[in-house]
């Protein structure tokens, strides 16, 4: 004999239990990509006076809260700390090791040469399928754990523009595709990931995942207002030209955290050093 449904909730109650359990908070916010899982992410401050300390690191200046420093850095002790990780290229002292390890993911041109960014003397790494990008994401995922474990709050991966400087063997598409591993790792690490450059990509952030921008010399390019509006002010800014500092100030300086550092991104005290905010 079938067992008899169960009284019906009264609806007053039914309602009332609705109203709460659309008040309830959800364990473990993420950042607005649709997803409850993992740790909260939880991007800097828009506007937060930021320095840019990728060559070393140093005591932060007095007012500054949000610092990004080299992955090999430690976190700066009390702001908001970034990790910066060069993902799309290899840094010229480690393509070393690339050759050592993963020769097959450098990329490589018709002649079996190696596709170098000539500016920085770095060697491309080849996004162009999706095996590549999965091994990639091995290598890289484990320096955003890293950056994690010693208590960064987010992650900036640097030369999401290599396709440009592919000679066509790359794509936007694939490092968009490469983008949307790293930030699904990073992510599950408790980590903000910061757009850096690129406004191609602007339309594509929230697929991929970016919650921040770092934007070099958006300034001197007119960009500056793409990032804001994309990103609600979320955009920490870097000059390298007093003049594009001066003009990037006046006009954004009350919205957007800017700073001028020099091109070597010198640590303080030594040759060069140059740090100044709006």
């Amino acid at each position: 004999m079938p067992l008899s449904d169960p009284s019906p909730v009264p609806r007053a109650v039914a309602a009332l239990l609705a109203v709460v359990a659309a008040l309830a908070p959800t364990a473990g916010c993420g950042s607005g990509d649709g997803s409850s899982a993992g740790p909260r992410v939880v991007p800097p401050r828009a506007g937060a006076s930021f320095d840019y300390q990728i060559g070393g690191g140093y005591p932060p200046p007095g007012g500054v809260r949000v610092v990004s420093r080299d992955r090999t850095d430690k976190p700066a002790p009390g702001v908001y700390s970034v990790c910066y990780i060069n993902a799309f290229q290899a840094q010229p002292g480690e393509l070393s090791s690339w050759r050592a390890r993963d020769p097959g993911l450098l990329l490589r041109d018709e002649d079996g040469g190696l596709v170098v960014d000539d500016e920085w003397d770095e060697a491309l790494l080849d996004t162009s399928t999706a095996a590549k990008r999965e091994a990639l994401a091995e290598v890289v995922g484990g320096w955003i754990d890293d950056c994690a474990e010693r208590g960064f709050r987010a992650v900036e991966p640097d030369n999401l523009d290599s396709f440009e400087r592919s000679d066509g063997l790359l794509t936007s598409a694939d490092n968009a595709a490469f983008a949307r591993l790293l930030a699904s790792r990073a992510r599950a690490a408790g980590l903000a990931v910061a757009q850096k450059n690129t406004t191609g990509l602007l339309p594509q952030r929230s697929a991929i995942g970016f919650d921040f921008a770092v934007a070099e010399e958006c300034g001197e390019f007119d960009e500056c207002g793409r990032y804001a509006a994309a990103y609600d002010d979320r955009v920490l800014v870097v000059a390298y030209d007093a003049a594009d500092f001066t003009a990037t100030c006046r006009r954004w300086g009350a919205r957007l955290a800017v700073v001028l550092r020099d091109r070597d991104v010198a640590p303080a005290g030594e040759p060069g050093h140059l740090f100044r905010t709006c």
